[in-house]
């Protein structure tokens, strides 16, 4: 799990790569590097849950994010992710 701080004011710079942060998160999260993406509702922090093989393989990853700059990460290993999305999935079929 990444938290990343935020600055305390965005600039025009940091206004414009919002778009491109998205497409890039969002891009992540179909490919599966990205599980949860959150933002603190006074936009002062961010949250990743983010898989790979190590440290320096989500560091690649961070580094690829538009707004990368801007952010300072704090990772944290997690042992485990749950969520409900996966819980009792049933299929339709």
């Amino acid at each position: 799990m990444i938290e990343f701080d935020l600055p305390e004011s965005f600039d025009e710079e940091f206004m414009a790569l919002i778009p491109k942060q998205r497409y890039v998160i969002n891009s992540m999260l179909a490919e599966g590097r990205v599980k949860a993406y959150s933002l603190a509702m006074d936009r002062s922090k961010l949250w990743a849950i983010m898989s790979g093989e190590s440290e320096f393989e989500i560091m690649e990853s961070i580094a690829q994010m538009p707004l990368s700059e801007y952010m300072s990460p704090n990772i944290s290993e997690l042992m485990f992710h749950n969520s409900s999305d996966a819980v009792m999935q049933f299929s339709l079929n």
